[in-house]
């Protein structure tokens, strides 16, 4: 079967690479993947690659920091008993771990509670205060949630218990708990000059706060905040590409009892993770727990300090995580069917008496990534339903779900993800809001394939340069790794491995051999055959086997070569912009005499349809060529252009 004809994006532009980073050592590669980050000079550089400390900022300067330090110090003086109150996910998950074993280390009593999805549902809740009184609790530090618990911090002081929220998610606009200290970096006047920490680099700063000791909290905690800052899809820049490096540094090479359980019991190698493993190894296992209503395993895994308990503890996580997969795909499936035959423009809002709540954003994630619009899966109980939401592209679904709040009971979450809770009652007219908002805010089209710099240089692949790639780990939201082309280059091997489920592909360019791989992807879905002309969208990386060291692709698309944009730009006179990647192409006296011939023998094209025009070039040359040749007629005034049409020369009518 073969795919669906997918778009690209080609940068046909001389790539920048600034003059500036070359004559301070950086290599050209290098030089121009920082350039497409905005970074041009040698000092910001240094900051954007940067491998220490530095980046990390001062915890005091977070609203909130010195009151909450102070009331922690009482608890501790005054050996009170403290709650710890995190969320179901791995953000949540790894949050109360952290929280729960620094105050522990501090010789203070602990509670950890993270919610039931099921029974309890997102945030602070009143009968979990209940219990708290029932435990002599005087004082709950919420982590990763808390910033809308505006009524329950209430409730809990009117009981007699303090409440600190510790808390990431946004608060613009709304009323903010009158808690003993409320840290989030996202309410107004907060200092703190990174706004993108996630719930459990949020904690930790309060133990680098208490402390004064940030190496020593990031040697033990590194591994917790760089897992939930990975899996709630942090930007990894600023302080947090430091934090996961450290992390992942720490998970390769001591990794703590429960993690080292976990990825045995997966069978990965710990020194072969990055943040990619972070997010489809370690945090689904997590993740799990939390969907199933079984956080506390996950939890007890990653705190454990028995090496049998750990072990039997990993497996039922990986156990958990399986049943998770078949009810995700049960639900898929149908929601798939329920949508099939629809000509899908607007958002997809779902909803059913039967899915599990706790996997529904899982299957509205790849909705929405299928259809290519945000989509709600709503779980109904009797008259009540909890949703999650996924966006597509840039369209920001917090913003959406503020504007259509009159028809929900509540909301939270991000630009990206969110959750809701709604009547069955509302969901109609919820569905006409949130489309109504959706097509007044239409979000930017995407293309299939969006690459970033087109090669038209093989030394730029060399293994020196692809290395010093190395500088821009650990890659992840805002720091995605860079995607290359090449374009019209011949295939010279293509060939499935592991019993059919890979392609692996070997091109040449000026001379050097390249040989790559493209994971759950076939020749057969792309017809593709040894001798085809290709483009190849790729991350180049090194690839050390049997003791040699080599460049490889890392293919995330490839196509059969498709002239149709970069004749578009010739034709079109745009020609100027992209002479760096017209050099190859340049026409000799034979071929414009090719063209010309071409040209007599079918006169007529429609100069605004470029697959017109390039279905009648010559075999013997290439559709580029043949273009810079009819546009060059066209501007020596050799052919003439009425009403959008190109003409054989000394023609006046169409033929």
């Amino acid at each position: 079967m073969k795919t669906k004809k997918s778009i690209w994006k080609i940068p046909f532009e001389k790539p920048e690479i600034p003059e500036s980073l070359l004559n301070a050592g950086y290599n050209p590669l290098l030089a121009a993947v920082l350039a497409l980050r905005g970074v041009s000079t040698p000092e910001s550089a240094a900051e954007f690659t940067r491998t220490d400390s530095g980046s990390v900022h001062d915890p005091f300067l977070m609203k909130g920091m010195a009151e909450a330090i102070h009331r922690i110090h009482l608890a501790q003086r005054n050996n009170e008993a403290v709650a710890v109150y995190g969320d179901y996910d791995v953000d949540g998950i790894t949050a109360t771990c952290l929280m729960t074993d620094f105050l522990r280390s501090l010789g203070i009593r602990v509670i950890a509670h993270i919610p039931d999805r099921i029974s309890e549902g997102y945030g602070l809740n009143c009968s979990a205060i209940d219990e708290f009184l029932s435990q002599g609790i005087r004082l709950v530090i919420t982590v990763d949630c808390g910033i809308t618990a505006v009524n329950e911090t209430k409730y809990a002081q009117e009981h007699g218990i303090d409440i600190i929220i510790t808390d990431h998610h946004e608060c613009s606009g709304n009323q903010l708990p009158q808690a003993v200290a409320v840290i989030d970096t996202k309410q107004a006047d907060d200092a703190y000059p990174f706004k993108n920490l996630c719930g459990v680099g949020v904690a930790w700063k309060v133990a680098c706060a208490y402390t004064g000791q940030m190496e020593a909290m990031l040697d033990r905690y590194a591994d917790l905040v760089a897992i939930g800052t990975v899996a709630d899809v942090m930007p990894l820049i600023d302080e947090n590409k430091y934090i996961v490096r450290r992390g992942l540094d720490k998970i390769r090479i001591n990794p703590s009892l429960g993690l080292s359980a976990m990825l045995k019991e997966a069978s990965i190698d710990a020194t072969r993770l990055n943040a990619s493993s972070l997010s489809y190894i370690i945090s689904p296992r997590l993740n799990a727990a939390g969907r199933l209503g079984s956080a506390s395993v996950a939890a007890r895994l990653l705190m454990s300090v028995d090496p049998e308990s750990a072990r039997h503890l990993a497996t039922e996580l990986c156990c958990l995580n399986r049943e998770r997969q078949e009810i995700e795909s049960s639900i898929w499936k149908e929601a798939n069917q329920r949508l099939d035959g629809k000509k899908i423009i607007a958002p997809i809002v779902l909803s059913s008496e039967e899915w599990h709540q706790g996997v529904i954003g899982i299957a509205a994630s790849r909705l929405a990534e299928r259809y290519s619009v945000p989509t709600v899966m709503i779980c109904l109980t009797g008259e009540n339903g909890k949703g999650s939401c996924r966006s597509y592209s840039n369209f920001n679904l917090y913003e959406a779900l503020s504007a259509c709040s009159g028809q929900l009971l509540s909301f939270g979450g991000h630009a990206s993800a969110a959750g809701l809770n709604i009547t069955r009652s509302n969901i109609d007219a919820f569905t006409q809001a949130f489309r109504e908002y959706y097509f007044s805010h239409l979000p930017d089209d995407l293309p299939d394939i969006d690459c970033n710099l087109l090669i038209t240089d093989a030394g730029l692949l060399s293994h020196e340069n692809v290395k010093s790639l190395d500088l821009l780990e650990p890659y992840g939201n805002a720091n995605e790794k860079a995607i290359f082309c090449l374009y019209d280059v011949r295939l010279d091997v293509v060939s499935t491995v592991a019993n059919g489920r890979h392609m692996r592909i070997r091109t040449s360019v000026d001379g050097r051999n390249f040989e790559g791989i493209f994971f759950s992807h076939t020749a057969e879905q792309y017809d593709l055959h040894p001798g085809d002309r290709v483009d190849i969208a790729f991350s180049p990386q090194i690839n050390d086997y049997n003791g040699r060291s080599t460049v490889q692709l890392y293919v995330t698309g490839i196509r059969k070569h498709s002239a149709s944009e970069l004749c578009k730009r010739i034709l079109d006179g745009d020609y100027q912009n992209i002479a760096c990647s017209l050099t190859r192409y340049n026409p000799d006296r034979k071929q414009f005499i090719l063209t010309w011939r071409a040209l007599e023998n079918n006169g007529f094209y429609t100069g605004h349809d470029t697959d017109e025009i390039l279905s009648a070039v010559p075999d013997s040359i290439a559709p580029e060529t043949y273009c810079i040749c009819l546009r060059a007629f066209y501007e020596l005034g050799l052919v003439n252009s009425d009403s959008h049409s190109v003409y054989g020369a000394g023609r006046s009518d169409r033929q």
